[in-house]
């Protein structure tokens, strides 16, 4: 069937009425989406603003009112939805496998954005609830491909005698894509972490250099920025263009933005961090906490520097115990909690958590986006993770919406937040790498150039010649 203007018109009162609290709250000055034809729509907005016009026409997938109108979005479905793109859904087993297979009358297959793409005639997805086991699974040849995610596996469980015959390819490709921010994320409504001097002090306690060397293999990069690896990234001193923002905050944003670059803390690799502790017992003294009894008190009410790490994932508490380590030395308990899923997200949409393990998403451009995670009117988003309320953010991420078609300004704009953001100590920044770790049965081949942001899967194919060479599990 095809969509229609009233499809877009059932699509927005549909996400407005049963969709996440933060598409009301960032389209609430949509006052109307009306279909006048069957293909023209009509939208009313109180306030001009072309970048969420665009985001509302472009982000928005549309949903056919025939299919989706007596459904629920907090219920979960029981058959493949509509859709309609190359491939259908022609099998699945609840929690275990799905099966897509080429539509070859696909609406958009001869559009040039389509030429070379889409070879595969049928894609399986099988589920696993253990990785060690889906490892295991992929060398025994269950499956075709798989995207490493973990430095401890890529370095030391890609071996076996399918690798010696070399029926598995390991690959390690460059990309150039924008890269999240991960780390360990502050609550900064908790009172323990409303002075940034203790969550600086706090960022200390991670030994990277050790943690790269002893867990990771080397293989991981710090994370410094909120636009690591694209051209938005705050390195230096601020330019002129970004003085000219950043003088109009004197007083209310912390002075080193003028004066220094901003990096991690950095330590030899031995694991010793005596001189990194002396500077956090610093920081923590001129916020009002002191060792007292192998303790860190606050010198005014007497109460220990405590607070929870949220998790829910094994790998998580590996690389949060080393930090935890760390933290007790310098007199601070720092619990780790472990939850199920369920339990994580319920209590991390609720704000009910001291700290997390999460991440930011990748940004390669400041977009209007940023208001979701950092602009205090939307406090109330899951995605304001560390809840700041911060008028010169606010004030930063008004103006990055309304110079979305000025690069210049957005060059300048974009490292401004970043420098801001970077000195507030929000996280304490975790890692990243510039490759994707890439293991196949081999069988394919692929375009000598990559899409930018992307590995490009759906522009692979299969190589007949390659594929006779395997075992017939796998051809």
């Amino acid at each position: 069937m095809p969509i229609t203007a009233k499809d877009v018109e059932f699509t927005y009162a549909k996400f407005i009425k049963e969709g996440v609290p933060q598409f009301r709250a960032y389209y609430k000055d949509v006052k109307s989406v009306k279909a006048i034809s069957d293909l023209t729509v009509r939208i009313e907005m109180s306030v001009p603003n072309k970048e969420k016009l665009f985001s509302l026409a472009q982000s928005t997938r549309v949903l056919p009112e025939h299919y989706w109108k007596d459904k629920n979005f907090s219920e979960p479905l029981n058959e493949p939805p509509v859709g309609s793109g190359a491939y259908k859904i022609v099998d699945y087993k609840m929690g275990q496998s799905l099966t897509y297979q080429l539509d070859e009358n696909y609406w958009a297959k001869d559009l040039p954005v389509n030429v070379g793409r889409n070879n595969f005639k049928t894609i399986q997805y099988d589920y696993y609830r253990d990785d060690t086991v889906m490892l295991e699974a992929f060398k025994a040849g269950e499956f075709d491909f798989r995207e490493e995610s973990s430095a401890k596996f890529w370095a030391s469980s890609y071996n076996g005698v399918n690798f010696d015959k070399g029926y598995i390819k390991k690959e390690e490709i460059e990309h150039h894509k924008p890269m999240a921010t991960q780390a360990f994320v502050f609550n900064t409504e908790r009172p323990v972490f409303s002075d940034p001097k203790v969550r600086e002090a706090l960022n200390y306690a991670m030994d990277f250099e050790w943690m790269n060397k002893n867990m990771f293999y080397n293989q991981y990069t710090r994370t410094r920025s909120y636009f690591q690896n694209t051209d938005y990234e705050a390195k230096g001193l601020p330019s002129e263009a970004e003085l000219e923002i950043l003088n109009k905050y004197k007083g209310q944003i912390p002075e080193r933005v003028f004066t220094e670059e901003y990096n991690p803390p950095v330590t030899d690799g031995s694991g010793r961090i005596r001189p990194q502790m002396r500077k956090a017992f610093a920081l923590l003294k001129e916020a009002g906490w002191q060792l007292k009894n192998k303790v860190m008190t606050n010198v005014e009410t007497g109460e220990p520097l405590s607070f929870e790490l949220l998790i829910y994932s094994p790998t998580s508490e590996r690389f949060a115990i080393p930090v935890q380590k760390n933290m007790r030395a310098m007199g601070i308990d720092m619990r780790i909690r472990t939850v199920d899923t369920t339990q994580y997200l319920k209590r991390w949409r609720d704000r009910d958590f001291d700290m997390v393990s999460s991440r930011y998403t990748a940004h390669p451009y400041p977009s209007s986006d940023l208001k979701i995670v950092w602009n205090s009117h939307f406090i109330d988003s899951t995605y304001n993770q560390a809840g700041v309320k911060d008028p010169v953010i606010d004030d930063l991420t008004d103006l990055i919406e309304q110079n979305q078609q000025n690069p210049e300004s957005l060059l300048a704009l974009g490292r401004s937040l970043d420098r801001v953001l970077q000195w507030n100590f929000y996280i304490i920044p975790q890692w990243y790498i510039k490759k994707y770790r890439v293991a196949t049965w081999d069988k394919f081949e692929r375009p000598d150039v990559l899409p930018t942001y992307d590995l490009g899967v759906d522009t692979w194919w299969i190589s007949e010649e390659k594929a006779e060479k395997l075992p017939a599990k796998r051809r």
